[in-house]
């Protein structure tokens, strides 16, 4: 995207509970409750949206494995959950507990990896590494928050740490459609909006000597394959991306 104005700093955590930062256990009534609550998702997602779907191939049976993909609108949670396994985790920012009289009870219930966005939060990572040390898929948004640019941010290193840390492969999701002006929009004129979903083969970084540089190294390849899977008018600051 030519000539954008630089995106604003960063959003820090509004709310400050760390008590609600755990890795959700997965008891037979959340497995229950994730299952039809997929189920719900799903028939939900198909009345508001027109999905096509790509490299449906490359979505995980089971993890361990971390999906990293771009963060456009409130849609992109709609779609994930109606495509992921309702085994996987979410890692998610800990003001959607709340936000919404729906939306925060029914994620508390599904169970969320809430993170306080800004801040190192060492709760939060510790629960994403437990959940891939047992073979769990975990989907992150590198970029820390919905875009404010209409395409790429910078991507924050969560996700890379988490990588090299525990060894899990990255597969990178790329959304097109999902911004909130067109969803909302074509909701307002009872029509769907045209989204597409595409899963790109899973990858891990490239290992470097130092931490520090491993980590920002492995954020930049992290995004560069999110980008090579979107629309040039997508890639925001990673439009170099071939």
């Amino acid at each position: 995207m030519e000539n954008q104005s630089p995106a604003p700093p960063k959003p820090i955590a509004e709310i400050w509970k760390p008590e609600m930062v755990s890795l959700p256990r997965l008891t037979l009534a959340r497995r229950v409750y994730r299952f039809f609550f997929g189920y719900l998702v799903r028939l939900f997602a198909i009345s508001i949206m027109r999905i096509t779907y790509k490299g449906r191939e490359n979505k995980p049976r089971k993890g361990p494995a971390i999906v990293v993909f771009n963060h456009l609108g409130d849609a992109d949670a709609v779609v994930n959950l109606a495509s992921f396994p309702y085994t996987g985790e979410i890692i998610g920012k800990i003001e959607n507990s709340y936000d919404h009289w729906l939306v925060g009870p029914a994620l508390r219930a599904y169970g969320v990896i809430w993170i306080h966005r800004g801040m190192p939060d060492r709760r939060a990572l510790r629960a994403a590494l437990n959940a891939l040390a047992e073979g769990r898929t975990v989907a992150i948004a590198p970029e820390g928050r919905q875009t404010v640019t209409g395409g790429l941010e910078q991507g924050t290193d969560g996700a890379a740490f988490l990588a090299l840390k525990s060894g899990a492969p990255l597969i990178p999701l790329a959304l097109t459609g999902t911004e909130n002006k067109n969803v909302y929009g074509h909701m307002k004129k009872r029509r769907l909006a045209k989204v597409t979903w595409t899963m790109g083969k899973p990858f891990y970084l490239n290992a470097q000597s130092g931490r520090r540089d491993a980590i920002h190294e492995g954020t930049r390849q992290i995004m560069e394959e999110i980008a090579r899977l979107l629309p040039k008018a997508y890639r925001g600051i990673y439009d170099y991306v071939e």
